[in-house]
């Protein structure tokens, strides 16, 4: 009898608890006002997806359905900078023509066009992005002679479609930064390190063939992938290959003067970063670091799991520099140790890369230094070990 007394409590429990949970979730959205403000949201959402790619016909078609329900028109049509036909939702297939013809004049005049039937009117609203540049048009279909609240309407759905492809151009122009970055970041690799390490290799062709043999194999591979026309991310695990192929050469043109340490944890080797973050840290650290003193030195390359985030430092016992150049804000600085072989200032780029970390995962994510002079240099970065969007 106790078993059951006790079953029946549990059920009613589990009921009360059912029900309170139930109107709970009923007040989240509980009113007809509230309901429409959220399936507007919803759908607001779905349609910057496809924008956000820029204004094509694939785009269009799949936005046209979603800016169609925003407006709450009979059907919508999307056109080009050229008033041409991208995409079409809903009946009235008729009026293409007329819309054609009103896309036309609401691009060049840059305003809205009505379109007024015996039974339904077009609008034709100009999308006007980058300070009035009309990049194309969007027809809304409606029923009888608008009112002010439809034509409201149309232009608030055709300023958020301008919206989303005003980021859309943004995200386009970022991605062209990042290239044109990444191309300057290779010109400056190739002046001062490929001139000495052809010297390097040729210095063993007749002391030591096959010595310089594999130094030209590294050197071959070592080129082959710093200027692949691959993407602009990689794993941490090819980076640190290239390293070793960069590293190999210089410790033939070192010798002994030249201790390299790794310690790498192997759960963070598949770890996405920019193309070529860490090279320009290493050679700025053997460059003028070590070999700016003229003495050699030790050179420390470490990557540690740190939960959800790799932490990832080089660090020689060199120079080391003046802190205050590091307060200035200015990265640059700490890459002009002195006139070259050339008299020319030597440059690596590593406020190229601070820009392109911070660019790719955010402000939490730039270079930290740590240096003083005659107390060596230490240059870590920090990499989320997942960002949505980003992979090699």
């Amino acid at each position: 009898m106790t078993t059951f007394v006790v079953a029946v409590v549990a059920v009613v429990v589990a009921a009360v608890v059912g029900l309170l949970i139930w109107r709970r979730t009923q007040r989240v959205v509980t009113t007809p006002a509230q309901r429409a403000v959220h399936q507007a949201l919803h759908t607001a959402a779905l349609a910057a997806v496809p924008l956000r790619r820029g204004l094509t016909g694939e785009s269009a078609r799949e936005a046209a359905p979603h800016l169609r329900t925003l407006a709450a028109a009979e059907a919508l049509g999307v056109t080009d900078a050229e008033a041409t036909l991208l995409a079409w939702d809903g009946p009235h297939a008729g009026m293409l023509e007329s819309f054609g013809a009103a896309a036309r004049r609401a691009i060049a005049d840059e305003r809205a066009v009505l379109v007024t039937g015996d039974e339904h009117t077009l609008i034709a609203q100009p999308l006007l992005i980058d300070v009035g540049a009309a990049v194309g048009a969007l027809g809304m279909v409606t029923t009888g002679k608008p009112g002010p609240g439809m034509l409201g309407a149309a232009a608030e759905v055709a300023r958020y479609a301008c919206g989303q492809l005003e980021l859309a151009e943004l995200d386009a122009s970022r991605a062209r930064v990042d290239r044109a970055e990444l191309r300057a970041l290779r010109a400056q690799i190739s002046p001062h390190f490929i001139y000495n390490a052809l010297n390097t290799i040729a210095s063993f062709v007749r002391t030591d063939p096959d010595r310089a043999r594999e130094l030209i194999l590294e050197f071959a591979d070592f080129t082959r992938y710093s200027f692949r026309a691959a993407g602009e991310f990689t794993v941490l695990a090819d980076e640190l290959r290239n390293i070793e192929r960069y590293l190999a050469l210089e410790q033939a043109r070192f010798g002994d003067a030249l201790d390299v340490r790794l310690q790498i944890a192997p759960e963070v080797l598949g770890v996405v970063l920019p193309f070529l973050a860490l090279q320009p840290l290493v050679e700025n650290a053997v460059r003028h670091g070590l070999a700016g003193g003229g003495r050699g030195g030790q050179l420390s390359i470490v990557a540690t799991d740190a939960g959800t985030d790799c932490l990832i430092s080089v660090e020689d016992d060199g120079v080391g520099m003046d802190p205050d150049l590091l307060r200035s804000g200015a990265l640059d600085a700490i890459d002009t140790s002195g006139p070259t072989r050339t008299g020319e200032a030597a440059h690596v780029g590593l406020a190229n890369v601070d820009d392109r970390l911070r660019a790719a995962f955010g402000d939490d994510y730039g270079l930290v230094v740590e240096t003083a002079p005659g107390a060596g240099t230490k240059v870590s970065m920090r990499v989320p070990k997942f960002r949505p969007g980003i992979r090699a």
